[in-house]
């Protein structure tokens, strides 16, 4: 390791994004602040030099604290009410002070800095922000009209980070993320998303259910190709500064399809006969972006960083299966 390796503070190290790029970030000769409510894991295999920093960003001075002397900053806190989703509902000021308020913190406290470069800040945003879009394919020039309080909260975020790299504030970028999924061996932290609660229902025997007939198309990105992305993003943080960029696989895939697929891998595992895959009616909570087909194009972010997402779609959903089927036979219910 170099005499004195760069610092990268990674907020939220112990969430289902950060959890995951704690990891990938690992793998360098580098200097890490692993931030979060509770203690981070250190990666069994780190190479770089993993600081564990246990603290509530929301107290006052824990922001400034917690990115001190970092070259890098990566912010993947999520706002989390301990349910099983993301949503939140409109005026939820919790979620306001997490997912809006601790981005002004830390454009706050880099503010305060004395001289020196600017600190390089990723932000992991959303492709939902877009908001209800004819488009299928999203290539990020789309005009943002959120719809949803998460979506707004999200944008809302980006634009102060973006607004202070035109300051010469800090040197920012947000990468908006689709739906990512998924376990590798080595994960710590849960998914919350679709993929596995689908995967979930099929392990004990349920049928995997669907608010649609199956067309519904979603680019799914693997959350081990998600990590190598902003890893990629860190390397080229002064090219990426000053926008937002789409990640995604470029392939929409239909979900009827995915959870067929599922069904299958499950059994496989299993050895019972597939569960069946239903249409079943919405629930009164689902929003318009749920029944919307999306595709990402991510060229623009590829021809800057040079990354490619490797892991087939049935990999990665092997994978899942795998770790999700060994957690039920360790812990059954």
């Amino acid at each position: 390791m170099a005499v004195n390796p760069p610092l990268i503070t990674v907020l939220g190290a112990t969430g289902f994004v950060g959890s995951a790029v704690l990891r990938e970030l690992a793998r360098q000769p580098v200097r890490i602040r692993a931030v979060s409510r509770r203690p981070a894991a250190v990666p069994a295999v780190a190479r770089a030099d993993v600081e564990v920093r246990a603290a509530d960003l929301t107290e006052p001075g824990e922001m400034a604290a917690a990115v001190a002397g970092a070259e890098a900053v990566v912010h993947a806190v999520l706002y989390s009410a301990g349910t099983s989703t993301w949503r939140i509902e409109d005026g939820d000021a919790a979620a306001e002070r997490v997912n809006v308020g601790l981005v002004r913190d830390l454009v706050g406290a880099l503010a305060d800095r004395a001289g020196g470069p600017r600190t390089k800040v990723l932000f992991t945003g959303a492709a939902s922000q877009v908001g209800p879009c004819d488009k299928v394919v999203l290539d990020g020039t789309e005009e943002d009209l959120p719809a949803g309080e998460y979506d707004r909260q999200k944008l809302t975020a980006e634009r102060l980070l973006l607004d202070a790299d035109a300051r010469g504030v800090l040197c920012g970028a947000s990468l908006r993320l689709p739906t990512v999924f998924g376990y590798g061996p080595d994960s710590t932290a849960r998914d919350r998303g679709v993929i596995t609660a689908m995967v979930r229902r099929a392990l004990a025997g349920d049928p995997i259910t669907m608010w649609h007939d199956g067309t519904v198309r979603r680019d799914l990105l693997y959350v081990e190709d998600l990590a190598r992305a902003v890893a990629a993003g860190v390397r080229h943080a002064e090219a990426l500064a000053g926008r937002h960029w789409l990640l995604g696989t470029g392939a929409g895939r239909p979900l009827g399809g995915v959870f067929e697929q599922i069904a299958a891998l499950v059994a496989e595992r299993t050895g019972n006969p597939p569960v069946p895959v239903l249409a079943v009616e919405p629930p009164a909570h689902a929003e318009a972006g749920d029944f919307s087909s999306v595709t990402i194009d991510a060229s623009a972010f590829r021809g800057v960083t040079g990354w490619d997402p490797q892991t087939p779609l049935t990999e990665a959903l092997r994978r899942t299966v795998a770790f999700l089927a060994d957690e039920a036979e360790r812990d059954p219910k």
